[in-house]
C-alpha cells in the first residue's frame, strides 16, 4: 500500500511542476486560466456558453478548451460562441493533467488570449487533484443534486476558489435548501465566494467572467484553508490553491456516472469537426 501511495505522490509532484510551468508561461503572455470542475449534468457547458457569448460582446479575447470522455458534443456548443474552441477526448482519463493541457494549448491558443475557460471532465474526484496551471478554480454544482454535495465531496469544494450554484429557476421546483448548501461549503471551505446562476433565466450571468478579469488583472483570489493546510504538512504545490492528494485511483468510487470509470485507453486520433484530440500520454 505504500507504494501505491508513493506513486500517487510523485505523480501528483511531477504534475504540479508541470502545472507551476505552464502558469508561468501563460501569465507572462497575458492569459487567465479557469479550471471548471463540476459532476456530469451540472449544466457547465450551458453556463460557459453564455458567458463566452458575454466575454465576445465585451470584446475580451476568450478561447475555451472542453474534456470528455467521448464525443464532440461540448465543443460543438460552445463554438456558437464564436470564440476559439478545442476539443480534449481523454478516451476513459477522468481528468486534465497539466502536460496533457500544455500540449494541447501548443500551436492552437492564439496569442492575444486574454481568458482560457478549460471545462474539465464531469466528475468531482479525480480533477480535484490535478493543479492544470489554473489562477482560478470554479466548482459548479447545480440545485437537483442535493445541499450536501460539498460535505460529499470536500477535496473537490475545499479547494475551489469560487463556487457557483447552477439552474436556479428550477430551485423552488426541485425544494434546494440554499440555507443547508452555504453552510456545507463554508464548512469545508470557509469564506469561499458561492454565486447563483441560471443560464436558461439570465442569473447571475457575468460573474464569473468579472471574477477571472479581476484575478487576470491582478486581483487576490481566494485562499481555501484546505490548501493552507496541506502546505503546512510539506506538499509543495506551486499553486496557491494547493490539490487535494486523498482520492485513490481506481476510479471505481464516488463517481456520478459510469463514464468517470476506466483509464486503459490512450488513441491518438484526430476528429474532423471542431479542433479536437485525444490525449497523449
Amino acid at each position: 500500500m505504500c507504494r501505491v501511495v508513493d506513486l500517487r505522490q510523485a505523480v501528483l509532484a511531477k504534475n504540479d511542476v508541470a502545472a507551476q510551468v505552464l502558469r508561468t508561461e501563460l501569465t507572462a503572455r497575458g492569459t487567465t486560466v479557469v479550471n471548471l470542475l463540476s459532476s456530469p449534468g451540472s449544466g457547465k457547458t450551458a453556463l460557459l456558453e453564455r458567458e463566452l457569448l458575454l466575454a465576445r460582446e465585451r470584446g475580451v479575447p476568450v478561447a475555451a478548451l472542453t474534456a470528455d470522455l467521448a464525443t464532440e458534443n461540448d465543443a460543438l456548443r460552445l463554438a456558437r460562441s464564436g470564440v476559439p474552441v478545442k476539443q480534449v477526448l481523454t478516451d476513459g482519463l477522468c481528468h486534465l493533467e497539466a502536460a496533457m493541457l500544455g500540449r494541447h494549448l501548443d500551436g492552437w491558443l492564439p496569442g492575444d488570449t486574454r481568458l482560457l475557460f478549460v471545462e474539465n471532465v464531469g466528475n468531482l474526484v479525480c480533477p480535484a487533484g490535478y493543479d492544470l496551471g489554473e489562477s482560478l478554480r470554479v466548482v459548479l454544482a447545480s440545485v437537483t443534486e442535493g445541499e450536501d454535495k460539498p460535505l460529499k465531496y470536500p477535496t473537490a469544494f475545499g479547494l475551489a476558489q469560487l463556487v457557483v450554484v447552477t439552474k436556479t429557476d428550477i430551485a423552488r421546483a426541485v425544494e434546494f435548501d440554499e440555507a443547508a448548501f452555504r453552510a456545507n461549503v463554508e464548512q469545508v471551505n470557509p469564506g469561499v465566494e458561492i454565486v447563483l446562476t441560471s443560464a436558461r433565466a439570465g442569473e447571475g450571468l457575468g460573474v464569473l467572467l468579472d471574477r477571472a478579469l479581476e484575478i487576470g488583472a491582478g486581483g487576490g483570489a481566494h485562499a481555501p484553508v484546505m490548501a493552507r493546510q496541506q502546505h503546512a504538512h510539506g506538499h509543495a504545490h506551486g499553486h496557491s490553491h494547493g490539490h487535494g492528494h486523498d482520492h485513490d485511483h481506481d476510479h471505481d468510487h464516488d463517481h456520478d456516472r459510469d463514464e468517470d470509470q476506466g483509464h486503459e485507453h490512450d488513441g491518438d486520433h484526430e476528429h474532423p469537426h471542431v479542433q479536437t484530440a485525444t490525449p497523449t500520454r
